[in-house]
């Protein structure tokens, strides 16, 4: 398991060569370079604009329980949906519709009229339209990234990604500290439309089974069955599904919840340092991509990525007992280390094992065994703070990341995946 298809091209691409020969690579890179910077920015504006409505961990966590419940419904749906039609038409559709709710949402934040309510309609439609959009990028994405240049396209496509990591923070804190919330959610509206424009260059992509037709209910469930055999076929991909169907209810937890907490709320710290915190993540993360460009192969994946995984849980947990800020942000940068380490792994795993007319499937598959429990994780992470204390709840769920990857490692499955 895990070895080259036959044929494939293992000759290195380098970065240069890549922008040159994939006009569509390029397309799908600076689309996704514009859009992740505003959302970037939101990221950071949202749960400060949160724990000042509510100054309430337990409110942040229903907010992301509230975002994440529609996508994870509707993924069996849309995983199937994006299978049947123009993964490109649905991008664009999505991304539209993505720009009029950020936009009415800063409108509701420059009136100041901005609530709990406003915020948890607004994240309910965004999780909805996240839920179609994520199944269909990650099928043109595996059209794309051609055999020849995948690892240098998943690695810049990644680097690019984590940079805007870095400067999205940062821009965020500068924004809450220095003008208004409402600024940096108008950002990210206009970084929709800019997307838009990318997102058209690429109509002229053609993907197998858009032709096919919905024939009655009973194919909804063939299709989705059809996606489930696909991952059975290989351990490597169900037992880490499974696997991160737990990890990321923790990690999510810790990210979205604690880390806020802890910097804002638990030191007192300007927004501008809760932003240069999250960039160190991406630093981390630019790090990993780069090294993991610069090789066409990359052996022992399974141990590797999960080797990733426990860094980032070990400096997570470490985060529990220190307060300077240097180190906060060293711990950061690990934890965006090894989380990208095994994000590379993983993104390039399914582009070689999962066949073109399943992806979208497989793909939807894999974000609602990743995300089911994350609603119930949230909402767990934010009532168990308020009940235990937030600093145990990091350590706790630090702990756990850390053991379920020690003990998925034990399934050959994972150890020998190369």
């Amino acid at each position: 398991m895990g070895a080259l298809p036959p044929g494939q091209v293992t000759n290195k691409v380098t970065y240069y060569q890549l922008l040159k020969q994939s006009k569509h690579f390029n397309a799908l890179l600076f689309g996704q370079i514009f859009s992740l910077l505003g959302s970037s920015v939101t990221n950071v504006v949202l749960p400060i604009v949160v724990l000042q409505e509510s100054n309430s961990t337990a409110m942040m966590g229903t907010v992301m329980a509230i975002y994440m419940t529609p996508f994870v419904v509707l993924l069996p749906f849309s995983g199937v949906l994006t299978d049947k039609m123009n993964k490109v038409r649905i991008m664009f559709l999505v991304d539209i519709v993505r720009f009029f709710l950020m936009f009415v949402l800063s409108i509701f934040a420059f009136l100041d009229q901005l609530n709990m309510i406003s915020l948890f309609i607004f994240m309910f439609f965004m999780g909805t339209m996240d839920s179609f959009f994520q199944p269909a990028y990650s099928g043109v994405r595996a059209k794309v990234f051609t055999p020849e240049i995948r690892n240098a396209a998943n690695s810049l496509s990644q680097v690019s990604v984590q940079t805007l990591r870095i400067f999205g923070p940062i821009i965020g804190g500068v924004i809450v500290s220095v003008f208004t919330a409402a600024w940096g959610f108008g950002i990210n509206a206009a970084t929709y439309l800019i997307s838009l424009f990318f997102i058209f260059s690429l109509r002229s992509l053609n993907f197998q089974n858009n032709s096919l037709k919905w024939n009655n209910k009973i194919s909804i469930k063939k299709d989705f069955m059809e996606g489930i055999e696909v991952l059975k076929q290989q351990s490597w991909l169900w037992i880490t599904i499974l696997a991160f169907s737990l990890i990321n209810i923790f990690s999510g937890g810790i990210i979205r919840i604690i880390i806020p907490w802890l910097i804002n709320s638990h030191f007192e710290y300007d927004p501008s340092v809760y932003g240069i915190v999250l960039a160190a993540s991406g630093a981390g993360a630019i790090c990993t991509g780069i090294i993991f460009g610069l090789r066409a192969t990359w052996k022992k994946r399974g141990v590797l990525a999960y080797m990733g995984v426990t860094v980032s849980g070990i400096a997570l947990l470490l985060m529990g007992f220190i307060s300077n800020i240097p180190l906060l942000v060293l711990c950061m940068f690990l934890e965006g280390a090894g989380t990208m380490l095994f994000g590379l792994i993983w993104e390039t795993s399914l582009q070689e094992l999962v066949p073109e007319d399943k992806f979208g499937r497989v793909a939807s598959l894999d974000m609602l065994g990743s995300f089911a429990l994350l609603p119930v994780g949230y909402l767990i992470t934010g009532w168990l703070a308020e009940g235990i204390g937030e600093i145990f709840t990091l350590i706790l769920f630090s702990i756990i990341i850390i053991l379920i990857c020690g003990l998925s490692m034990i399934s050959k499955g994972i150890r020998y995946f190369d």
